[in-house]
């Protein structure tokens, strides 16, 4: 696990810490005051992956095709 603040994390890094951290409450061999810190990390974590995973699938929907259906480039996310 790193100190890291959540927010500077890729997705794969915040994903390979969450599953560090579910491994770890899993086993149960952590302290109550530690079970909880770790808790609150991983959702911290899960909820930067949601983000990341939502910010790629935005992109993904934006791709315009062309009339043979291939991909032609993409639009602005915010042009609708």
């Amino acid at each position: 696990m790193t100190d890291k603040p959540v927010a500077d994390l890729s997705f794969e890094e915040a994903l390979k810490e969450l599953e560090v951290v579910v491994g770890r409450l899993e086993r149960g061999d952590v302290a109550l005051d530690d079970s909880i810190k770790l808790y609150e990390r991983g959702a911290q974590l899960k909820a930067r992956c949601e983000a990341k995973l939502n910010e790629a699938q935005e992109k993904v929907d934006k791709i315009t095709f062309a009339e043979n259906g291939e991909p032609k480039g993409t639009q602005p996310l915010d042009a609708g």
